[in-house]
């Protein structure tokens, strides 16, 4: 199944998924998902494959156990992954540890024509051949083949129990070493917070958060290698700016509470034609007139506001972005296409690299198209986040010149 014999190199596919409504609405949700995720799987024909996933098990995890043993086996057992006889998966199951809990799952699958490959063990610092497959879950801090941290509370203290941190792993293939790291960033709690400044006090919070975790990646403990951090950044549209655009010629009607004065609601209203509502803001709402201005041509046109990155562009690189905005989408089963009138649609799921990393993506011995960077399930309901992939070969030889470094060779 993996690998075309004019291809040469290793086929990589990291995906990552925001899966909470999975588990909210399994029935109805699972099967359309698995079969969607399936088909990139069948058509990319990946060797080594990463899925992060963030909020696993749902909002009510507990109530959610059997459904999350049902998804895992589905995953492990069925017949789309029979020439995949590795595997490993990391659960963050400890759903009543407040101290510990993030709700994220990685899974990493590798084909049975993958020879050379490699995990290392954080602990005893030194790569370990991969055999099996096996599953970790509940306690996952005391696993050496992973690092696992939840960002403190005090990062975003209005959230009474988040459950926002990192997974990573290290992965050695081919003589090529690098770290995946499974993330998930605090999202917006207010659209009217959001809306009063630019960039918003939560763009803040995140870019202290992914800031923590590159340091901590790249710091003296362990050696450097490439890294892909993908999963859940919850980066926005500058909400300012957005609004700005969207109500060019439209009038703003504030609504406050009569008990406190808060402003409540922002009305936006089209100074003629009958002062038609173009925009509504509130809390939790953010309701435009018009969805197709965040479908059409994928919603490029909105991409000047997506900044949230340009921050770390000395230290991250991502593809250019051709698949519209990754959420909110309906969780109606019946709507594929449809976002929910609760956020401003953004770009919140993404699979950024380091700068070395870039080049083992772009690195090709062909004229053909190195990577494939797109979403999944764009006309079916996938849950409230599309998943988004990225498909890219490891070229002959790109890991030799640091072979030596990493030492990939010297296992256990």
């Amino acid at each position: 199944m993996a690998g075309k014999a004019a291809a040469p190199g290793t086929a990589v596919l990291l995906v990552t998924a925001n899966v909470g409504s999975l588990f909210d609405d399994p029935e109805n949700l699972q099967k359309n998902w698995l079969r969607e995720f399936y088909q990139v799987l069948h058509t990319h024909k990946p060797h080594f494959m990463a899925l992060h996933c963030q909020e696993f098990g749902g909002k009510n995890y507990e109530a959610s156990m059997s459904h999350v043993d049902k998804f895992v086996k589905e995953l492990l057992s069925s017949d789309a992954m029979k020439e995949y006889n590795r595997a490993r998966v990391y659960l963050d199951e400890n759903y009543k540890s407040q101290e510990h809990f993030t709700a994220l799952g990685s899974f990493y699958f590798l084909h049975e024509s993958l020879k050379n490959i490699y995990q290392f063990d954080f602990k005893a610092k030194k790569y370990k051949k991969v055999t099996g497959k096996e599953i970790y879950s509940d306690t996952l801090e005391s696993t050496p083949m992973l690092e696992k941290e939840k960002f403190p509370q005090d990062y975003f203290p209005e959230c009474k129990w988040s459950r926002k941190g990192f997974i990573r792993t290290r992965w050695c293939i081919a003589d090529c070493a690098f770290d995946l790291v499974n993330i998930h960033l605090f999202h917006d709690a207010s659209n009217l917070v959001a809306w009063e400044t630019s960039p918003s006090v939560y763009s803040g919070v995140r870019h202290k958060a992914l800031g923590y975790v590159l340091d901590r990646i790249i710091d003296q403990r362990f050696e450097k290698v490439s890294y892909f951090v993908f999963g859940d950044f919850n980066f926005r549209l500058d909400s300012k700016s957005v609004v700005e655009t969207l109500c060019t010629k439209a009038t703003m009607q504030t609504v406050r509470a009569a008990d406190t004065n808060e402003v409540v609601k922002l009305i936006f209203r089209e100074s003629d034609n009958d002062r038609k509502v173009v925009l509504q803001l509130e809390k939790k709402l953010f309701d435009y007139f018009n969805q197709d201005v965040f479908r059409d041509n994928n919603g490029t046109a909105l991409l000047e506001f997506d900044k949230e990155l340009s921050v770390f562009k000395d230290r991250l690189y991502e593809l250019d972005i051709s698949f519209p905005p990754s959420y909110p989408y309906s969780e109606d089963s019946s709507q594929g296409e449809q976002y929910m009138n609760t956020r401003c649609p953004a770009w919140c799921d993404r699979i950024l690299m380091s700068l070395s990393a870039k080049e083992l993506v772009l690195k090709s011995e062909s004229e053909e198209k190195v990577a494939t960077y797109d979403h999944i399930g764009p006309n079916v309901c996938m849950g409230d986040h599309k998943p988004v992939f990225l498909a890219f070969r490891i070229a002959p030889g790109a890991g030799k010149p640091h072979a030596h470094v990493h030492k990939c060779c010297v296992v256990q």
